[in-house]
């Protein structure tokens, strides 16, 4: 499969846990479980680089306990998955805005980028506190000119190559101020499964979904 740069917008958490008459953080910590079950998938389909919408600059302005139940999960799984993801080859990169992140989940995300920094087998872009608008504001803050490439050397991830692919689940079709520089040439896919609901063969389904289309650029 030749999709070597994916990203997705893991959506559909707190419907998932709704329909089963769960707490919304629930059905994020389902939500978590898959980006780890297809982070191993990935792996093995030959992606390079895959990255998930963790936590959207939007998503301050959910309920309180929500957020708060979405901050102490986050800071658990950094806790808890960064020393198995570093054995497996994982190298794990945040993108977005530190401000307002307290200082104590800073210092977790700092420390599993260092722990991880030297690993190869894949690259797992975390978008949190992450817009596109936002982050096209504070590259062109640092741009000093030169085009493009100055550009893109200003963003959160410099490294990061631009997506081949963005998958969105849920059954929604808009790409909700993600990657927004990033994917300018992207194909899209959108699922209608919940993000805990998506499955190995639904991503080989939309890795196979790629690989028949025809990109052009522009071209002819």
């Amino acid at each position: 499969m030749s999709a070597k740069y994916v990203a997705i917008i893991t959506d559909g958490n707190g419907r998932w846990a709704q329909q089963r008459d769960l707490p919304v953080v629930e059905g994020h910590r389902a939500g978590a479980d898959t980006v780890k079950a297809r982070l191993r998938d990935a792996v093995e389909l030959g992606v390079q680089e895959l990255t998930v919408y963790s936590f959207s600059t939007e998503n301050w302005s959910r309920p309180r306990a929500e957020v708060e139940g979405l901050m102490a999960m986050f800071a658990e799984r950094i806790d808890g998955e960064t020393p198995e993801l570093n054995e497996e080859g994982v190298r794990m990169r945040f993108i977005g805005r530190r401000e307002g992140v307290s200082a104590e989940l800073q210092e977790r995300m700092d420390w599993a980028e260092r722990e991880t920094g030297e690993n190869s087998r894949i690259t797992l872009f975390v978008a949190f506190n992450y817009g596109g608008r936002a982050e096209i504001l504070d590259a062109a803050e640092a741009y000093g000119g030169g085009g493009e490439e100055a550009f893109r050397r200003c963003l959160y991830a410099p490294e990061m190559h631009d997506p081949d692919l963005l998958i969105r689940t849920s059954g929604e079709q808009r790409i909700s101020n993600y990657l927004l520089w990033q994917c300018a040439y992207s194909e899209f896919v959108f699922r209608d499964e919940m993000w805990p609901d998506f499955g190995r063969e639904a991503f080989e389904e939309s890795l196979r979904t790629y690989d028949e289309r025809r990109r052009r650029f522009g071209a002819r």
